[in-house]
This record gives structure tokens, C-alpha cells and sequence, in this order.
């Protein structure tokens, strides 16, 4: 555990070197789903208890970093007493900084009533948009039936009209494209379809346990290097891993060995981004890389 830890503290403190000069204006988010696995072992040897103590490393090189957590954040239901308990004993000590999205799990208790009950304001009404530095961030719902997602997708419709931004980030459970055993879904393409008109850089979602980055693509899963959206799946807060299928077209990287979360480095002109792991010897190579907005 000492020597993984050390491992983890030299990566975190490489990303924030590399990134040293990426300005003022530059904001921190650390994201990952699928996270507590209740009642399967105590927290403290829990998955979400690994991925819990690299953020604590990752809040200690920047202490202002933010959290998304990108749905099914509790097993196996949801209730509000798995979210009170190996929760919170875990990434609950980041709530005040955290901007949850929910995920399948979170509705397995009717109206996801665990959920909203434990964040509160912070939940929104299930979707809800904030600034962080130069950038606008977007939660979504991608659990909604079709009347409550077509409130939804007009909310966006408004919300990306009225507000504009530069650089766009949003996020929600289950992702469009995965190589995962769950796959492509396509229930939230209106909504990608409306970022990418309005030019949105990134898409962040859970529900594979495991970490994929896509290359730029169009809400139909072709190339598209000038306006399309790029997406990470980031499944790997702590839960339990699945496996990886065959690559679809376009997946650029892929890892389903290790829980783990995200980190972005937000600029004013674009982004920086590194998978940080949990258990990987300092010989590990994250998948890391920078690209600028549209």
C-alpha cells in the first residue's frame, strides 16, 4: 500500500509539473463513477476507499480541484443510508466540492430519493450548468423516461443559448460510445447532438467500469476532428471492474485493469488530461494528453 501510494504521489505530482504554466485561469477537476460497493467488505478496503486516498494526494498538489461524480455512486440501490454510510466514509469528505450527475443505481430507490436527499441544492433538479474558470459545465440525467428527458433536453437547448462558452464540459452515467460489455447507448444522443452544434469539447461518463478515451466523433460515431465531441468513460471509482470487448471505431485508449479517476486541467484555450490509477508501479504510463478548444 506504501509503495503504491508513493507510486500514485509521483504521478499526480508529474501532471501537476507538466502543467505548471497553464495559466490563471486554469481549474482542476478530478471525475470518476461507479463508486462505493456497500456491504460487500468494510470501507476501509474498499475500492472506493483506493480511489478516496488518490484524490486525497491529488487535493494535496491542488487544493481547489473539483470532483464529478459521474452517477451510480452508490450499490446496490441507492438508499440514502448506503450514501450516509460507505459513502460517506469515503468520497463523502469531498462532498462540498463535488457536482454529482445520477445513475441507474441511484433510481433503483424510487425517484432516486437517496440521492437527492443526500446532496440536496447540490443536485439540482437532476440537471443544472456552473462555471468553472473559462469553462461552462453541464450536468445531465440520462435516466430520465421520455416526457422528463424532453424537459431536459429543452433545458439544454436554453441553457447552451443564453450561456454560451468558449469550451464546453458535460457529463452524465451512461456513456454514448463504450467498448465495454454494456456498449453503445444511444438515449442520450439528442443531447450530444445539441452540444456539438453548439461546440462543445467534452463528454464525461460511468456505467462500464472501466477507463476509455474516444477520439473527437459526431453523435453517429464517426470522425470528426473539427467539431465533434470527445468522451471518456470513467467507470473506475471503485466498485468492481468489467471487461473491455472489442475496440470500437475510434476509442483511442483503454484500460480496465484499474480503478482510478480522471484529472483535467481546464484552460482558457483548451485541456489537459491524465488517468491517474490506483495500484500501478512508477513504470506505469497513464494515458495522458492536451488538445484545445473548438
Amino acid at each position: 500500500m506504501r509503495r503504491a501510494r508513493r507510486a500514485i504521489t509521483l504521478l499526480v505530482a508529474a501532471a501537476a509539473l507538466a502543467w505548471a504554466d497553464a495559466g490563471a485561469q486554469s481549474v482542476t477537476v478530478l471525475a470518476a463513477g461507479d463508486i462505493a460497493n456497500c456491504g460487500t467488505q468494510p470501507p476501509q478496503y474498499s475500492g472506493a476507499f483506493q480511489t478516496a486516498a488518490l484524490i486525497d494526494i491529488a487535493l494535496a498538489q491542488d487544493p481547489s480541484a473539483r470532483l464529478l461524480a459521474l452517477g451510480d455512486l452508490t450499490y446496490p440501490r441507492g438508499r440514502l443510508a448506503e450514501f450516509t454510510g460507505c459513502y460517506q466514509a469515503t468520497w463523502g469528505r469531498f462532498k462540498a466540492r463535488t457536482y454529482p450527475t445520477p445513475g441507474n443505481h441511484e433510481y433503483a430507490t424510487p425517484k432516486a430519493a437517496g440521492y437527492f436527499t443526500y446532496f440536496g441544492a447540490q443536485a439540482g433538479a437532476g440537471h443544472y450548468a456552473f462555471t468553472l474558470g473559462a469553462w461552462r459545465l453541464i450536468s445531465l440525467d440520462s435516466n430520465l423516461d421520455a416526457a422528463g428527458n424532453a424537459a431536459q433536453l429543452a433545458w439544454l437547448k436554453q441553457e447552451l443559448a443564453t450561456t454560451p462558452a468558449r469550451c464546453t464540459l458535460a457529463y452524465w452515467h451512461h456513456p454514448m460510445y463504450s467498448s465495454g460489455m454494456k456498449g453503445v447507448d444511444p438515449r442520450m444522443r439528442p443531447a450530444w447532438e445539441l452540444l456539438m452544434a453548439a461546440g462543445a469539447e467534452l463528454v464525461l461518463a460511468g456505467h462500464d467500469h472501466l477507463y476509455e478515451r474516444f477520439a473527437p466523433q459526431d453523435g453517429n460515431g464517426r470522425l470528426d476532428t473539427a467539431r465533434g465531441i470527445r468522451q471518456f468513460v470513467v467507470g473506475t471509482g471503485g466498485a468492481f471492474p468489467t471487461p473491455l470487448l472489442l475496440p470500437l471505431p475510434n476509442s483511442e485508449a483503454r484500460d480496465s485493469n484499474h480503478m482510478g479517476v480522471l484529472r483535467l486541467v481546464l484552460r482558457a484555450d483548451g485541456y489537459d488530461w491524465a488517468f491517474l490509477p490506483v495500484g500501478a508501479d512508477a513504470l506505469f504510463k497513464p494515458d495522458r494528453g492536451s488538445a484545445p478548444c473548438h
